[in-house]
């Protein structure tokens, strides 16, 4: 830089950032040992925020609008400063800009597969990949934990350290959320929202907010996708039959293949493959023609007046209703509930006070 140049310089009076890009978070005012002359104009434009840091310390953050810097506008950094009694003079400061509009379109995807525990097939190992949006929603948190005092900070530098903590949440959002491996396919949408949830829990820290996230695709290795495809074709026949139904199919690729002994082997293979298909279908019938166990009796317990009382199956109930012993805001419980609960809150009771009159009015 030239002493032209310098002494131009020397005091700055305006504050501004022309962003012509599309993946720049943070810039830095760029100085050369020059001050910032106190009523310097400072322009904030939309979807941008600018954080005043003095000797590497946060210090005031400006929202998007046009400002004339004095220490009536500058509380934090006259603190600092200790301009008790008001500062004309020019001073130093570093000063970032941060964009707040959504950068969209980014891209993550497992680089290692991840492991789950399923119910039915064990351990099995996914790939996924997808995208999603965010945006910078506090500035000042932005650069203290994430951006630092780089001159200049893009998505990419931001996307290298969210990648990570994205497939972490994935990972656990899988696991917890109470869907089989084969059913991924069919949910990424629900998968998705479970997973944007857990990430906002994190990202709110860094000063970020995810905007959308998007599961795109989830692959397994092809034979647990053969395995899945044979389970959904037994429309839910147990285990045991999915083994007999791979003897079968053993079998039938024997039979295909005769060699020595010719149509005799073939015969023979014919017969056994009849026979545990035979069984297949009988087991099958039988389980189709045996009723499901009956539902369970329904009992009720009630407290009143301190005093438990009960049980009463749901063919009770309307008649203490009718008698008042049971009341709207009567305490009750059930197998399978953590706390006694208000009687009306209760899907199973709340259709019982429907019909019951409410108190006559008084005389008089």
């Amino acid at each position: 830089m030239g002493l032209f140049d310098k002494l131009t310089h020397e005091f700055i009076d305006i504050i501004e950032w022309q962003d012509n890009t599309n993946d720049t978070v943070v810039w830095k005012f760029p100085r050369y040992q020059n001050e910032i002359k106190m009523g310097a104009k400072l322009t904030v434009r939309e979807s941008q925020q600018a954080v005043f840091l003095n000797e590497g310390t946060i210090a005031d953050v400006y929202q998007p609008g046009m400002y004339s810097l004095q220490t009536e506008n500058m509380p934090i950094m006259t603190t600092l400063r200790g301009w008790k009694y008001g500062f004309n003079s020019p001073f130093k400061a570093d000063v970032f800009f941060v964009s707040t509009k959504q950068f969209i379109d980014q891209k993550w995807g497992t680089k290692n597969p991840i492991t789950l525990n399923d119910d039915r097939f064990g351990m099995i190992e996914l790939r996924a990949f997808g995208s999603f949006a965010y945006k910078v929603i506090d500035a000042g948190k932005f650069i203290k934990e994430v951006a630092g005092t780089e001159g200049e900070y893009t998505t990419e530098e931001v996307n290298g350290q969210l990648r990570s903590l994205i497939v972490n949440k994935f990972t656990n959002a899988a696991g917890q959320g109470n869907l089989t491996v084969d059913k991924f396919a069919a949910n990424l949408d629900e998968l998705s929202k479970l997973c944007s949830d857990k990430l906002n829990e994190d990202f709110d820290q860094y000063g970020l907010k995810i905007t959308r996230f998007v599961i795109e695709n989830v692959s397994m290795p092809d034979d647990l996708k053969k395995e899945i495809f044979d389970y959904s074709r037994l429309n839910r026949i147990d285990m045991q039959k999915l083994a007999q139904f791979r003897t079968t199919e053993s079998i039938e690729t024997a039979a295909g293949n005769q060699g020595i002994g010719g149509m005799g082997i073939g015969l023979g293979v014919g017969v056994g493959m009849g026979k545990i298909v035979g069984e297949v279908m009988t087991n099958t019938t039988q389980q189709i023609n045996t009723p499901p166990p009956p539902p369970p009796v329904v009992q009720f317990f009630t407290a009143v007046n301190g005093q438990q009382n009960g049980p009463f199956g749901l063919d009770q109930l309307p008649q203490l209703v009718q008698n008042g012993t049971l009341k709207r805001d009567t305490l009750v419980w059930k197998a399978g509930m953590a706390n006694w609960t208000q009687a009306s809150t209760v899907s199973e009771l709340s259709n019982l006070f429907n019909n019951v009159p409410p108190p006559p009015p008084p005389v008089g």
